[in-house]
C-alpha cells in the first residue's frame, strides 16, 4: 500500500518507498509539523517584510503564531516586544494578524478611530451576541449601539443614583449580616475576596438597576444561569464562532431562559401584575420601556431583555474585580487602609461612635476613597486588551512609527488592531514607581495623575457626541479605567457609587488581612483580569455597627 501512495511521488528517497504504512504516516506525522515550523522561521528570517507593514514578532509554530506567549502574561508580552519593535507591532494569534498600537497615540488610533476604518461590532460580535441575545450591543449597526447607551445613559439620572445608595449599603449589610455570619461579635473570617465580592456586587446590581423583581428571584436557578451565560465568556468563543461545547450550549440555552424571565417582568408591569411600588422605582426597566430609536421604532420586550442581560454581565465583571482588587490593596497596606476608615469617621462618624448612612453626594466628597478606587483601575484594568477589526487601511501617524523607520506603517483592512490602555497606565515613563498602589498620587493636584484625570474626564477634555450625549473622548489619555471614544462605558457613575458604597461598608465594619504570605498574583487566562487566590480575614471592629 505504501508503494501505491507514494508512486506518484517520483522525488521521494527509494528507502522512504519501502517503509510498511504505518511507519509512513508516523513520519508524516512528525515531519509534517517540523516542516511547516522550518518554512515558517525560513519566511520570517529570509523574505522581507514590505516597507508599510509594522514588524511581525517572531513565533516558530505557524497559525498559533504568538499566542502562548501573549496568553500567559500579556503585558510581559507588551512592554517585551515595545523595546524591541516599539510602539506598533504585528502578530499571529490563532491565524489572526494582530497589529497592536501602544501608548496615548496608539489607544487614539484604535478606539478614537472612525466607524468607516474600525469595528467592536465586527470584533466581538461573536462572542457577546450569544450572551446578551440578537439585537442589542454588537449584533446591531453601530448607530443603533448608540442609541441603546444614549437609553441607559438616561436611566441613570441623579435622582436615580441617589436612589441607589441606601439600596447598595442595606444589601450589602444584609450579606454580611446574613450570608456571611459576621458581626461586631464574631470571630475573624477568611474569604477568597473575589467569590464574596461577585456574590454582593450582583446583589446590589439586580436590588438597583435590575429592579425589585430581579432581586426577589435572585436564587439557586438564577445563579445557575448566570454561571451557565458567564460560561460563554471564554477566550476561544472570542476566536472562533459556534464551537460545539457543552459550555455553549448551557450558555444557549441559559440566554433563552434568562430572556423570557426578563420579558416575563416586562408583561407582568404592563398589566399591571406586579407590586404597584415597583411601578415608581428607578430601574432599568422602567427606564427603557417606552423608548424608540429615531426612526420611530420602539424598543421590544425582547431588545429590552437582552439589554437588561449586557447590562447585567458587563457591570459585574468589572466591579466585582474592582471591589477584589482594592480590598487586597487595603488588606495588604494597612496605614491606608487606617487612613479610609478615618476618612469615614471624620464625614460620617457620630458621637456615639455609629455611623451615618452613606449618600450619592457623599461619595463625591471622599477624596481618599476616591484615589483608592483610581489607583486599582490604575494598576489592574480590568479589560487588558481591546480589540477593533479594519475596515479600511489605517495610516499610522508618524509619530508612532519606530524611530529607525522612514515610511509610515499602514494596517491593512482584514487585520485586527488591539488598544492596551493598562500599558499607558503602568508605562514607567509616565508613572512613577507605576508597580506600586499608591493612592496618594491621585491627591496631588500638580501630579501626573491629575493631568491624566484631567485629559479624561476633566474640565478641559474634549467632548464629543457619539451619539449618546456630550462625553469626554479621553482617547489620548494615559489612564483609560472605563474605556474611551464612543465605545466609553455609560455606567461610570454607577460603578463609582457602587464600589464607594460597599467599601465604606465594609471599612467602616471590618480590618482585614491578607491570608497569604505574598499579594495575590494576576489570572490572564480569564476574559477579565483577576486576582489569583486572593483571600482576606475579615475581623470585625469593636465599633462595628
Amino acid at each position: 500500500m505504501s508503494s501505491v501512495l507514494l508512486s506518484s511521488l517520483p522525488a521521494v528517497p527509494e528507502w522512504v518507498r519501502q517503509l510498511p504504512t504505518p511507519a509512513i504516516i508516523a513520519l508524516a506525522v512528525v515531519g509534517v509539523p517540523f516542516l511547516a515550523i522550518f518554512l515558517n522561521v525560513i519566511r520570517q528570517l529570509v523574505i522581507p517584510r514590505g516597507k508599510n507593514q509594522p514588524p511581525l514578532v517572531f513565533h516558530y509554530i505557524p497559525w498559533f503564531g504568538s499566542a502562548a506567549y501573549y496568553g500567559e502574561d500579556p503585558y510581559k508580552f507588551f512592554f517585551e516586544c515595545r523595546e524591541k519593535y516599539g510602539d506598533v507591532f504585528s502578530f499571529i494569534l490563532l491565524g489572526r494578524s494582530i497589529t497592536v498600537a501602544l501608548g496615548p497615540k496608539g489607544n487614539n488610533l484604535s478606539l478614537g478611530g472612525k466607524v468607516s476604518q474600525v469595528s467592536a461590532e465586527e470584533a466581538y460580535t461573536h462572542l457577546t451576541t450569544p450572551v446578551f441575545g440578537k439585537g442589542v450591543v454588537y449584533d446591531c449597526p453601530n448607530d443603533m449601539l448608540m442609541q441603546q447607551k444614549k437609553f441607559i445613559k438616561h436611566g441613570l439620572t441623579t435622582e436615580a443614583l441617589q436612589s441607589y445608595a441606601p439600596l447598595m449599603y442595606s444589601e450589602t449589610e444584609q450579606f454580611f449580616k446574613n450570608e456571611l455570619r459576621l458581626t461586631s461579635g464574631s470571630s475573624p473570617k477568611t474569604f477568597e475576596v473575589f467569590r464574596k465580592m461577585s456574590e454582593l456586587i450582583i446583589l446590589t446590581a439586580s436590588r438597583t438597576l435590575q429592579g425589585k423583581e430581579v432581586r426577589q428571584a435572585l436564587n439557586s436557578r438564577f445563579a445557575k444561569l448566570f454561571h451557565d451565560l458567564d460560561g460563554g465568556f471564554i477566550p476561544l468563543n472570542f476566536m472562533f464562532t459556534n464551537l460545539p461545547l457543552p459550555a455553549n450550549r448551557r450558555r444557549d440555552k441559559a440566554q433563552k431562559e434568562m430572556s423570557e424571565f426578563y420579558m416575563g417582568i416586562i408583561r407582568s408591569r404592563r398589566e399591571g401584575e406586579s407590586d404597584s411600588s415597583i411601578q415608581h422605582e428607578h430601574d432599568m426597566i422602567s427606564a427603557l420601556q417606552g423608548c424608540e430609536y429615531r426612526n420611530g421604532v420602539p424598543l421590544t420586550d425582547r431588545d429590552i431583555a437582552h439589554m437588561m442581560i449586557a447590562i447585567l454581565m458587563a457591570g459585574q465583571h468589572t466591579s466585582s474585580a474592582t471591589s477584589s482588587w482594592t480590598l487586597l490593596h487595603l488588606a495588604h497596606r494597612q496605614d491606608i487602609a487606617d487612613a479610609l476608615y478615618e476618612e469615614q469617621v471624620a464625614k460620617f462618624g457620630n458621637p456615639d461612635g455609629t455611623f451615618r448612612d452613606v449618600t450619592y453626594e457623599d461619595t463625591k466628597e471622599l477624596p481618599l476613597m476616591d484615589a483608592c478606587i483610581r489607583e486599582t483601575l490604575r494598576m489592574h484594568a480590568p479589560i487588558h486588551s481591546i480589540y477593533r477589526k479594519v475596515l479600511s487601511d489605517i495610516p499610522v501617524p508618524s509619530s508612532l512609527s519606530a524611530p529607525s523607520e522612514s515610511t509610515n506603517y499602514v494596517i491593512p483592512a482584514g487585520d485586527f488592531i488591539l488598544a492596551a490602555p493598562g500599558v499607558s497606565a503602568m508605562d514607567p515613563r509616565v508613572w512613577e514607581e507605576p508597580s506600586t498602589w499608591n493612592p496618594h498620587r491621585w491627591l496631588d493636584e500638580k501630579g501626573v495623575a491629575a493631568a491624566a484625570k484631567e485629559s479624561y474626564s476633566g474640565a478641559t477634555a474634549e467632548q464629543v457626541d457619539y451619539g449618546f450625549g456630550q462625553v469626554s473622548k479621553g482617547t489620548e489619555s494615559p489612564y483609560q479605567p472605563f474605556g474611551a471614544g464612543r465605545h466609553r462605558c455609560v455606567g461610570e457613575q454607577f460603578a463609582y457609587l457602587q464600589l464607594s458604597v460597599v467599601i465604606s461598608y465594609i471599612i467602616r465594619n471590618f480590618t482585614l488581612k491578607l491570608a497569604t504570605p505574598e499579594f495575590p498574583q494576576t489570572n490572564y487566562r480569564t476574559m477579565i483580569v483577576l486576582p489569583l487566590k486572593g483571600t482576606t480575614t475579615f475581623t470585625p471592629r469593636k465599633r462595628a455597627v
